[in-house]
């Protein structure tokens, strides 16, 4: 429920407040359309957030002083505070989306803190909470692959296809069951990226049957965890030619 706020109390319910947890401030009016569009969306990133981050709402036309003194020219205006300044903002009528990702980005979703706990367990969760999100089903795979649970993290990520490492974790179950470049995952799990780089790719090189297509994607599965790793560009080079 968003809290209202004066010019009287703006320094303790927002200032001070903000010292503790983030607080939002929606300027508005009630004239204003596109402030009542945006509001329902505010008021339900707040309450996923379960006393996380304070919503609160300043009236424009009843608090002239604070429009001028945050310099609000347009509305809806909406301001986060944390320890008192402002630390981000945004103007108009969000999607509910945008505004979503405004909040995370004071406040992490509970799926993003289960992602960071990292246990298969948490894991699971999230993926659960938002089972679109392709970076939830990577790591559930990952985890359930460190256990040697090859069918469980198959399904972590189906439907995932269009993600690279997704797309890759379930080339790479596929060709072990196979038989296929099994030293070269057993290397990449010793943390041995280049051997299994270099492994994948002359498996590649060798192969003329329907494993081709696997390989590959498991070769750009890998190269799509760390895209700023100074030898990436060198193996998409070597995966090119070895594609022919």
């Amino acid at each position: 429920m968003s809290l209202p706020v004066s010019e009287e109390t703006f320094e303790a319910e927002v200032l001070q407040r903000s010292r503790q947890l983030p607080v939002v401030v929606d300027f508005w009016a009630d004239w204003c359309g596109p402030c009542k569009a945006v509001s329902p969306a505010l008021e339900k990133a707040e309450a996923a957030r379960e006393g996380r981050v304070v919503l609160a709402k300043v009236d424009v036309d009843a608090n002239p002083q604070l429009s001028s003194l945050f310099k609000v020219q347009g509305i809806p205006a909406v301001k986060a505070f944390r320890d008192g300044r402002v630390v981000d903002e945004f103007v108009g009528a969000l999607p509910p989306a945008r505004i979503e990702a405004f909040f995370d980005s004071l406040v992490p979703s509970r799926a993003d803190e289960l992602l960071a706990a990292g246990d298969e367990l948490s894991l699971r969760e999230a993926a659960e909470l938002e089972p679109r999100r392709a970076d939830l089903a990577v790591a559930l795979a990952q985890a359930r692959l460190e256990r040697g649970a090859e069918d469980e993290a198959l399904e972590a990520v189906e439907g995932h296809d269009g993600d690279f490492e997704a797309a890759g974790i379930a080339a790479r179950i596929r060709l072990a069951k196979a038989g296929v470049a099994r030293d070269a995952f057993a290397a990449l799990d010793r943390g041995e990226r280049e051997a299994a780089l270099d492994a994948l790719i002359e498996e590649l090189e060798r192969t003329q049957n329907h494993s081709r297509d696997d390989l590959r994607r498991a070769v750009v599965g890998i190269l799509s965890e760390d895209p700023s790793w100074p030898e990436a560009k060198s193996y998409r080079r070597r995966l090119s030619i070895a594609l022919g």
